[in-house]
């Protein structure tokens, strides 16, 4: 590796015969907090709400939207003043781009892959020209409705596989029938139904237009959502980062405290062979103990380890509902050494830690040596957060989403809330680089959204009152959004629902016990689970569903923490 030198506006690395320029960073690296000796431009500051993103060998930027309904669900960047800004903004996509959770953007061998929930998609890239030409070819579709976790994230293999998620719609394959109503206890489905053609990873061919999931095969199981996905070339071999599971204190708080339910279970970062079976839902890892558990909906107790279980451990846990959303492993030159062949991952940022502060929000890297992680993780850049003590998702500024290598070996990051795409480039000398850097680095870790949060000092819930405001964006907001409008596809509205506008009584219960099976709500079918939000108090509930009841176009009566004992004793 050469040395790097100001050139008036730019930067030039000097690799051998290959000269790369680097177009000037930003002053303050766009809001990012970075190694010394890496800085940081905004390449566009508002796209809209994006997911994953991808650079062609000239340049030019793909990035997928997150649109729940329509056509044009892509959009095209380009640079052509060469100063790093993006000023050609083009939107494509000829296709139905049902979901909120479409996700997938990948340049693989000519072509550009993107996926909505239920179908894998390709174009040919044409060189010099910036939109694709022609309808969009499709490769996949799934049979399976819209629900939850159903982004279909792609990895490509060297010898033409492509690996596609199907991740299982629940939280821990929940029966909510055997339960009996009784959230405190809540059993699992066994054997889990969702095993068969969900909570895994299917091979196809990349090359085959018209597939089916039948035509694929199962290549691991056991994984309850995966969008972070990626092939290492280095070892031939597939990774993941899985989102782990949530509700613990909810499902058991005979065994877990709200604290644990914060800081467990592992998100797991994953060497995936094929045959593999990870053991979801019957199975969490537990980074403190390095160990997988039994999960409590199936006899755990918090203390019974999964011992002689054939499930496939992690390679190491990373912080827990932290939303691993891309990862990528960095395969150019143009950083120093030390972040070469590692991995880097977009932590999106939790919404379920309450009542501790939200963690994440941050890119992560977690380095290999001899071609194995080095069972650590660093803080490569922050800053997307904007705040320090994260009470609710919504308060974040930025959530990093999508990561991308481009041609020069600049890092691409997306950010899912207002659309600014930063490109991180190294413009320092790479024979300085060490220690001292990453040392720097590692001090960021006490901020409150990266550190584990302390069982009494950082409880929210002891420092303020109840803000019915906050406890509906810490447990409603994620499912029907910041004006109560919902999710067509999934979650109802609560906006002039004749559910919270009806008789107190059965939204007090729902909100109470949750719900699972076909509701109607304003003439439009849903069926997706509702969790119990038992583990709240009388007061908090009474709060919050009061909130819901005079919110939204709503006109409702108050709700007293009586009224919540009241149904709570007396469930129907």
């Amino acid at each position: 590796n050469g040395f790097l030198f100001i050139v008036f506006l730019s930067l030039a690395a000097c690799r051998g015969k290959e000269t790369v320029v680097l177009p000037k960073t930003d002053a303050d690296n766009g809001g990012l907090f970075l190694p010394d000796g890496f800085g940081a431009l905004v390449v566009a500051d508002s796209v809209g709400l994006t997911r994953h993103l991808a650079v062609n060998d000239n340049g030019d930027i793909y990035v997928k939207m997150r649109i729940p309904t329509g056509d044009m669900g892509n959009i095209a960047l380009r640079d052509t003043t060469h100063d790093g800004k993006a000023d050609i903004f083009q939107r494509f996509g000829d296709y139905p781009n049902d979901g909120s959770f479409a996700t997938e953007m990948r340049i693989h061998n000519g072509y550009i892959y993107f996926s909505s929930e239920q179908v894998v998609y390709r174009q040919k890239l044409t060189p010099s020209k910036l939109i694709p030409e022609g309808k969009p070819e499709v490769l996949l579709v799934d049979h399976h409705p819209i629900q939850w976790h159903n982004a279909k994230s792609l990895a490509f293999d060297n010898d033409g596989g492509m690996y596609v998620t199907f991740s299982a719609p629940t939280n821990a394959c929940e029966d909510w029938i055997s339960t009996g109503g009784q959230p405190a206890n809540v059993v699992g489905q066994f054997p889990c139904p969702q095993l068969i053609d969900q909570a895994g990873i299917w091979k196809f061919d990349e090359n085959k237009l018209g597939q089916s999931q039948a035509h694929g095969q199962r290549f691991a199981m056991g994984l309850r959502s995966i969008v972070a996905i990626s092939w290492n070339a280095e070892d031939n071999s597939l990774y993941a980062v899985q989102h782990g599971r949530d509700y613990l204190y909810a499902h058991a708080p005979q065994y877990f405290s709200p604290w644990q339910s914060a800081v467990l279970p592992a998100e797991e970062f994953m060497k995936i062979k094929e045959g593999d079976d990870f053991g979801w839902p019957y199975t969490y890892y537990d980074p403190f103990k390095r160990k997988k558990m039994i999960a409590p909906e199936y006899g755990g107790d918090g203390i019974q380890e999964a011992i002689g279980l054939p499930y496939a451990a992690p390679l190491m846990g990373l912080p827990a509902h932290w939303s691993p959303n891309d990862m990528l492993f960095y395969k150019g030159d143009q950083f120093p050494e030390h972040y070469q062949e590692g991995a880097f991952i977009a932590f999106h940022g939790s919404s379920n830690r309450a009542p501790f502060p939200q963690g994440g929000y941050i890119v992560a890297f977690i380095p290999f040596e001899d071609g194995k992680p080095t069972d650590t993780w660093e803080v490569f850049a922050d800053g997307f957060a904007g705040v320090d003590t994260i009470a609710t998702m919504e308060e974040a500024k930025y959530r990093p989403m999508g990561l991308a290598e481009g041609p020069d070996g600049s890092l691409y990051v997306s950010d899912s809330k207002k659309g600014k795409i930063w490109r991180i480039m190294f413009t320092g000398d790479p024979t300085q680089f060490g220690e001292r850097q990453l040392v720097a680095m590692e001090k960021r870790k006490s901020r409150s959204y990266i550190k584990t949060p302390d069982g009494k000092a950082d409880n929210l819930s002891l420092r303020q009152a109840v803000d019915p405001g906050v406890l509906y964006k810490t447990y409603c907001l994620t499912c029907h959004q910041s004006e109560g409008q919902g999710d067509e596809n999934i979650n109802p509205p609560l906006a002039g629902s004749e559910w919270v506008n009806g008789k107190k009584e059965d939204l007090i219960q729902t909100v109470l016990f949750g719900l699972q099976g076909e509701i109607q709500v304003k003439n439009h079918t849903y069926n997706q689970i509702m969790p119990s939000f038992s583990f709240l108090s009388d007061e908090q509930l009474a709060a919050e569903i009061t909130y819901i009841k005079n919110n939204f176009g709503n006109h409702g009566d108050k709700v007293t923490p009586a009224e919540i004992s009241a149904v709570r004793n007396n469930r129907k």
